[in-house]
This record gives C-alpha cells, sequence and structure tokens, in this order.
C-alpha cells in the first residue's frame, strides 16, 4: 500500500516509480534516479522524508563544489 492513495494536488491514483531528479546547487546540476510516488494525472512526484534529505545534502555539496565523488555526465551550457 502505497503512502498516498490518491494526489494530494489533483486526487489523481498514485503509483511508485523510479524517476530522475535535476538537483541544482549554484553553478552545478547533478541529475540522479530515485524512487517516488507519481500521479497518473497530473504527474505530481511525491518522496520519501529519507529522498528529500538526500537532495538537501547533494545540493549543499553542489553550492560548496564538493563534486569530487560526483560522475561526470558531460557539459552544460547557457544561450544567451
Amino acid at each position: 500500500m502505497l503512502p498516498f492513495e490518491k494526489c494530494p494536488v489533483c486526487g489523481g491514483g498514485m503509483v511508485k516509480k523510479e524517476v530522475e531528479k535535476l538537483l541544482r546547487g549554484g553553478e552545478n546540476t547533478a541529475v540522479l534516479k530515485v524512487k517516488a510516488e507519481v500521479c497518473l494525472h497530473c504527474g505530481e512526484h511525491l518522496y520519501s522524508q529519507e529522498t528529500i534529505s538526500r537532495f538537501e545534502r547533494i545540493r549543499m555539496k553542489l553550492l560548496q563544489q564538493e563534486t569530487a565523488d560526483f560522475q561526470p555526465l558531460g557539459q552544460s551550457f547557457q544561450v544567451v
């Protein structure tokens, strides 16, 4: 049984899925795969408290440029 049977945003049904989450910290960005509850109607993602704590730790590392234990994925560019 899922913690949320219905989406708190729209009331749609929820399913547990693995999703990609993009995190930013300063000029750095990280992509990670995590489990989330996803609404089948509106697409809202709900994360566990443990996952949210992980997001916060990763954002802090990105802000402090402590990225030695992260795997590079390539380069990002801003188009002006």
